[in-house]
């Protein structure tokens, strides 16, 4: 498939996609006028790659990464990069419950405010 499907089947920019393969985290084969075109498995490729980097992992553990994930090959590295990137995760995931926790109490006291017409405290 060419790029533009490729972008449309996966909601990926075009410009994103060329990004992908200047980070190999994606080939292409180019036609004989240069047009990229990419295999059929592509779109569940970038459809991870999206969700690894809304994960926040950077494009240079989605490539360490990618190799696992396509021929099952792991190495001790590889589990302790994922590893470090899992931690990450959960400190971030931690301190998100905290950010809602503090606006639900702030939600809870200008609700109060608004009910009774006192001042927030």
């Amino acid at each position: 498939m060419r790029i533009g499907e490729l972008a449309a089947r996966t909601g990926v920019s075009v410009r994103a996609l060329r990004y992908y393969e200047e980070q190999h985290l994606l080939a292409s084969e180019r036609s004989h006028s240069g047009q990229r075109h990419y295999a059929d498995n592509a779109v569940d490729r970038v459809l991870l790659i999206q969700q690894l980097y809304a994960a926040g992992l950077p494009s240079r553990s989605i490539v360490e990464l990618l190799p696992c994930v396509v021929t099952g090959e792991v190495t001790p590295e590889l589990l302790d990069r994922l590893s470090v990137e899992r931690d990450r995760i959960n400190t971030q995931i931690g301190t998100l419950v905290d950010t809602r926790d503090r606006l639900d109490a702030i939600i809870a006291a200008a609700t109060t405010t608004f009910r009774t017409g006192r001042a927030c405290p």
